[in-house]
């Protein structure tokens, strides 16, 4: 159950039925209001604006209304307590039976606790990482594979049929670049002279084995022959070789995606002239010159007609060129293509993860598939800002096999995927992000990671000491389910269930938001809780999860436990991280 939905739900019975008796204007169907966790505890669990709101529809003073509909919900089955403060708000606090009901639920659901309906079956596609295939992936690539991967499993928790794609950029310079990159590196397997690398070229060592490779299958076939008759099958040597080791980082930080889609697939079958020719025919094309950026100065002999999308029709702030001034495709053109097959795919909700320093490229996106599919789909884009790797404090000193970038790799093989992944997800994707080598091996409430660990594990410590203290084999979930849980009165354990059945609703609001990181939040949150529980059992006898003289109790208690477990299990799903049973 959603808490925060059924208690929307019972207000909106209590205004609708005022209104069907006359007590208060009818207004409109559908009344928006929030109801969210009150700021101050003591005043209440919920707070809800719902008579402000209707005071400024109909005309009356909101405290009026908020006595009025007070009064109604005091005499509501799960409601212990209706407090009215301010100019109107009212503070709401649910009886000890309903949340022991809530625990129960969570226990009989297990790990699907939380899934919901929310995405109906609807397609959704996530496209990330999407790195060129010139190169291995970095560590600022694994956060945006994270935030796709973890995104795409908050979707399908919700409903959605969520298909994760990679565009393989094989279509542009770039792979023309990595082929003759490559080339030097085939020439220097043979023995060949290859000097300085040339500059524009690829200089990474990771290189290497490629050219190493090519010689094995090829001998000196390519050897001395002109570009015009190696540069292709080189090319799609080379690219091959680099995607298997971008599938293989991949694989190590636990990331699968359904589709690679080839962007030289793309052109190869006429799809960017097949975008452009629909633009042209709904009038979104024209020939002219854009305007120099500001501060710069431009040749007139660079100042050329150009093809133009009419971009500012659909938000950006200036028009964009389909074509380069040499008359090929600009990889905008490429793009615009590659959405609209989304779009043929059967996809209206696209989510795109890219760099930050791609920001520039969201609005003429977004305008682009406005643009090309009448407003039928969206596009939502998710940028990633840098990851700043420290040690202690201090930039972190690791080998670097391409020699300019830390790989994604080497992070993972230091710390651990799990490590990886959970911490990715720390912050907003759009906010800068530390990753310190010696606070995440730090055993402290301080590191996220452990902190969070350390809860499921000190769960399953408890259930395990239970099995020996009570002989019962009996203590799965299910059984649990149908304990005394109306023993759990502590203000503390009711907090600490409060804060479980919340799970529906964080994760509704965070794969509606595209926001994962509020799990990492949440799952911070329930463990600070359980911690807490657990530290005053040590100092007050009566508050000990485990009685042997009391095991009515104790099994109550118990079943609280598994609740924490299962909760933080079922975040950490989401992640893709494995919840541990102990800390060694």
């Amino acid at each position: 159950m959603n808490v925060y939905a059924f208690l929307k739900k019972v207000i909106h019975a209590v205004i609708a039925d005022f209104m069907s008796t006359g007590q208060i204007p009818t207004c409109v169907n559908r009344l928006s209001f929030s109801c969210e966790r009150a700021r101050d505890a003591h005043h209440g669990e919920f707070s809800t604006n719902a008579a402000m709101i209707l005071g400024s529809m109909i005309g009356s003073k909101p405290y009026h209304l908020a006595k009025m509909i007070a009064a109604r919900l005091q005499n509501t089955q799960a409601v212990a307590d209706v407090v009215v403060a301010g100019q109107g708000f009212i503070n709401i606090r649910l009886t000890a039976d309903f949340w022991q009901d809530r625990l129960r639920e969570i226990l009989n659901a297990g790990l699907s606790y939380g899934n919901g309906t929310l995405g109906a079956g609807r397609r959704v596609n996530v496209e990330f990482v999407s790195a060129n295939p010139t190169g291995p992936l970095h560590i600022g690539h694994g956060r945006g594979a994270v935030v796709g991967d973890a995104l795409a499993a908050l979707l399908e928790k919700v409903g959605y049929a969520v298909t994760r794609e990679y565009y393989i950029n094989d279509g542009g310079t770039q792979v023309d670049i990595l082929a003759r990159s490559t080339y030097l590196r085939y020439c220097e397997a043979l023995g060949e002279k290859i000097g300085a690398i040339p500059e524009g070229y690829y200089p990474g060592a990771y290189l290497q084995p490629i050219g190493q490779a090519l010689a094995s299958r090829d001998g000196n076939r390519w050897l001395h022959m002109p570009e015009s008759a190696w540069l292709d099958p080189v090319r799609t040597f080379s690219i091959n070789a680099m995607m298997k080791a971008i599938r293989a980082d991949l694989e190590a930080l636990g990331v699968r995606h359904d589709v690679f889609f080839s962007e030289s697939r793309l052109i190869a079958d006429g799809k960017i002239e097949a975008a452009v020719r629909l633009l042209e025919e709904h009038g979104l094309l024209y020939e002219g010159m854009l305007e120099a950026p500001v501060g710069k100065e431009v040749k007139d002999k660079e100042m050329k007609p150009q093809v133009l999308f009419r971009a500012t029709r659909f938000g950006d702030h200036v028009d964009r060129p389909l074509r380069k001034s040499d008359g090929r495709w600009a990889y905008f053109a490429s793009d615009l293509a590659y959405h609209l097959d989304k779009h043929h795919r059967g996809f209206s909700h696209m989510i795109d993860v890219w760099g930050a320093d791609h920001s520039g490229y969201v609005q003429r996106m977004q305008a682009a598939v406005q643009a090309l599919t009448g407003g039928k789909s969206t596009l939502d884009v998710k940028l990633c800002q840098m990851v700043n790797l420290l040690d202690d404090g201090q930039s972190a000193k690791m080998s670097k096999r391409t020699g300019t970038f830390v790989t994604l790799r080497a992070v993972i093989d230091r710390v651990g995927r799990d490590v990886v992944r959970f911490m990715m997800l720390t912050r907003k994707s759009d906010a800068h992000l530390n990753f310190d080598f010696t606070k995440i091996t730090e055993q402290s409430r301080e590191n996220p990671v452990f902190y969070v660990q350390y809860a499921h594990a000190r769960a399953c410590s408890v259930y395990r000491h239970a099995c020996l203290i009570f002989h019962n084999d009996n203590l799965c979930e299910k059984n649990l389910a149908t304990s005394a849980l109306h023993r759990l009165t502590d203000p503390s354990e009711i907090c600490l269930i409060r804060i479980l059945a919340g799970w529906p609703q964080l994760v509704e609001g965070a794969a509606e938001a595209h926001e994962p990181h509020r799990v990492a939040y949440y799952l911070c949150e329930v463990a600070a809780a359980f911690h807490e529980l657990w530290n005053k059992g040590q100092d007050l006898e009566e508050l000990r999860f485990l009685n042997s003289d009391n095991p009515e109790l104790s099994i109550a208690r118990l079943a609280l436990v598994k609740g924490v477990s299962t909760v933080l299990a079922s975040g950490l799903a989401v992640f893709g991280v494995e919840p541990v049973q102990e800390l060694r």
